[in-house]
C-alpha cells in the first residue's frame, strides 16, 4: 500500500529545529515530497549552508519518512536554490515566532 503525502508530512512535522521551537515543515525548509513505488524524495533546504546540526537533520528527516513509508527507501535532497527565506514559513510558525508585526 502506498503511503500518503499527509502520512509524510505529518511524520516529516515531527522534527524540529534545534534552535528554534517550530518543526521543520512549518518553517518552509521542505520544498517538495514526491512518492513513487519505487522511492520516496523529500526535498529541503536549510535557512543557512552553515547549520551546524545539517547531517543530524537530514538524518532525523530521513528517518521519520522511513517510519511511515511501508518500506519505500527514502532519499533526501539537500538543494540550495531557491535560497530560504522568511516567506517560506507557514503563518502559523510567523506567528509562534512573533513574526505577524514586521509584515511577514
Amino acid at each position: 500500500m502506498m503511503v500518503s503525502k499527509e502520512d509524510i508530512i505529518g511524520a516529516i512535522k515531527t522534527v524540529y529545529d534545534p534552535e528554534i521551537p517550530v518543526n521543520i515543515w512549518d518553517l518552509g525548509l521542505i520544498y517538495g515530497v514526491d512518492i513513487s513505488a519505487e522511492e520516496i524524495v523529500i526535498t529541503m533546504t536549510f535557512t543557512s549552508p552553515t547549520c551546524p546540526m545539517m547531517e543530524e537533520l537530514l538524518q532525523q528527516v530521513k528517518d521519520a519518512v522511513a517510519a511511515v513509508a511501508n518500506g519505500v527507501p527514502v532519499r533526501v535532497e539537500l538543494v540550495w536554490n531557491p535560497p530560504w527565506d522568511l516567506t517560506k514559513m507557514s503563518d502559523e510558525a510567523r506567528v509562534q515566532l512573533d513574526l505577524t508585526e514586521h509584515g511577514w
